[in-house]
């Protein structure tokens, strides 16, 4: 029987390997829904990673299991191996296609981060501004805005995003601003057209936030992993995030900076609305403006005890886990 020629398995191999790495690199269900503009930015990178990740995992894997079979050492053969030192064209092949990958991957990095805002128009930077925003996307109720401005400009609006974007044309102008203020152990959301305050982030699906964010004593990190969106918040220095929410619903808001000793009870939420029960909410807030309910306040001076109170009403609190808790000294 005539043997199959090894270039003929080396290609169906390869077309194998080159399935199976797609379909994992679009159905690892490793990444939570998505819920802002910006978000299948980061996830399309995300699979191609996975998918390149997959192709080597199963190359490398496949070729260490094949020469343990291959070429196991025969039962009761206890000769050494042939010396084999070095393998120019081998060591060539292994060197260059992590190169090609790595250098591939930054540059579509780099792609990512420009169509997210991360660059700045002009050359101009600001630090700590981030902008969530897919590039030429229609932004609801700024037609008439849009009227004024020149056809050249309207095409070209994407790029006024970036570090240190703000306001700088109409066609720029953010739906809605809240401030974000990011303290020991909670943040505060400032909507600063009604003056409501709220622990919670409250904003209407589809429509264009800008979040000024700040820290009041330590360094806080905004994140909000269904947005894909991550913001260090720095003391004495305001720094913007820009998203639209895609998907109603609660997502949470996670400090991703370690800010403490309960840096991990700093969490929130973020209510993606619709516009009609966005409306109401507002509303329902502005009637209750003349209220002076505190909704966060910092716990730094609090007990072990008290904070936990205060963030876990159900957690049980025997004096062996406050122990536990209670920081260690020499």
């Amino acid at each position: 029987m005539k043997q199959i020629p090894a270039p003929f398995w080396t290609l169906v191999l390869g077309i194998a390997v080159t399935l199976i790495s797609l379909w994992v690199g679009q159905n690892h269900n490793l990444l939570p829904v998505q819920a802002s503009e910006q978000a299948p930015l980061v996830d399309d990178l995300f699979n191609v990673m996975v998918t390149i990740g997959t192709a080597l995992f199963i190359v490398v894997q496949g070729a260490i299991i094949y020469s343990m079979v291959r070429f196991r050492q025969p039962k009761g053969d206890e000769t050494d191996g042939l010396p084999i030192k070095g393998n120019l064209p081998l060591e060539v092949f292994w060197t260059a296609i992590p190169s090609v990958i790595v250098v591939g991957l930054g540059l579509y990095s780099v792609v990512v981060f420009q169509e997210m805002g991360g660059f700045s128009p002009g050359g101009h930077h600001n630090h700590g501004t981030m902008v969530a925003m897919a590039p030429q996307q229609t932004v609801i109720d700024v037609a008439p805005l849009l009227a004024q401005v020149p056809e050249d400009d309207v095409f070209s609006r994407a790029q006024v995003y970036g570090f240190g974007a703000g306001t700088q044309s109409l066609g720029n102008a953010p739906d809605l601003t809240v401030n974000v203020t990011g303290m020991q152990y909670a943040w505060i959301f400032t909507y600063p057209d009604t003056n409501i305050i709220d622990g919670e982030l409250h904003v209407p699906v589809g429509q264009d936030v800008q979040l000024i964010i700040e820290a009041k004593d330590v360094i806080h990190s905004f994140w909000v992993p269904q947005f894909r969106l991550k913001q260090d918040a720095l003391p004495g220095e305001s720094a913007e995030l820009r998203f639209v929410a895609t998907r109603e619903g609660t997502y949470p808001v996670v400090c991703a900076e370690l800010c403490g000793a309960y840096h991990g009870g700093m969490r929130t939420q973020v209510i993606v609305h619709s516009t009609e029960d966005y409306a109401d909410w507002m509303a329902s807030r502005v009637a209750e403006a003349g209220s002076t309910t505190a909704v966060a306040q910092s716990r730094s001076d609090a007990t072990d005890g008290e904070y936990l109170a205060a963030i876990a009403p159900n957690l049980a609190k025997s004096p062996v886990q406050i122990a536990q808790m209670a920081p260690v000294t020499p």
